[in-house]
């Protein structure tokens, strides 16, 4: 799991900063140049895929912590190892999710201020004290990159902690069935 994770996490944090850049390179969103509205379509749509792809690598996260309780749960009730390895992998993936509603809030927030800075919105945002909505935008999108590429590598280190107690499970059902003359 570690190894398509951090294939995803890099994927997910390049989109990222691609839609970042992309943002950066727009000059003057109000101008009605072709090639700065082209610039913006460019960097909105990138912006769009950045979000989906960073909030299905979060959600993956989840699901794999999902699966892996159930197993967990299930294997230590059927072999009677108690719960120990069930209790350690909760810990593990409660100290995680707090951490990923941050950054999935981000995700979201640093979007849907994309779309209230955006000229044509008609949601009329002109931004917080001195900065612009495009600055409000531009520093959203720095701390969001940050935080978000802080918790996919909290997400690997615990994946790989999953990994040991996941491990150590089958370790024991197979020292069990072995005991038991089930492994053949």
């Amino acid at each position: 799991m570690t190894r398509i994770f951090l294939s995803l996490a890099v994927c997910s944090t390049v989109t990222l900063v691609a839609a970042f850049s992309l943002g950066l390179i727009i000059g003057d969103a109000s101008l009605r140049s072709r090639v700065v509205q082209s610039r913006v379509d460019l960097h909105f749509l990138t912006g769009v895929a950045a979000l989906v792809f960073g909030v299905m690598v979060h959600a993956l996260v989840v699901t794999y912590f999902m699966g892996t309780g159930r197993w967990l749960e299930e294997t230590c009730n059927a072999y009677r190892l108690g719960n120990t390895w069930q209790q350690a992998s909760r810990n593990v993936k409660w100290k995680l999710y707090p951490s990923m509603m941050v950054s999935l809030l981000l995700l979201i927030g640093t979007g849907a201020l994309g779309g209230a800075a955006d000229p044509a919105s008609a949601v009329g945002f002109r931004g917080v004290g001195p900065l612009s909505a495009a600055e409000v935008h531009l520093w959203f999108a720095v701390v969001t990159i940050t935080v978000n590429l802080a918790v996919n590598c909290w997400e690997y280190v615990a994946l790989r902690r999953n990994g040991v107690l996941v491990a150590e499970v089958l370790g024991e059902v197979k020292r069990i069935r072995t005991e038991r003359g089930l492994d053949v």
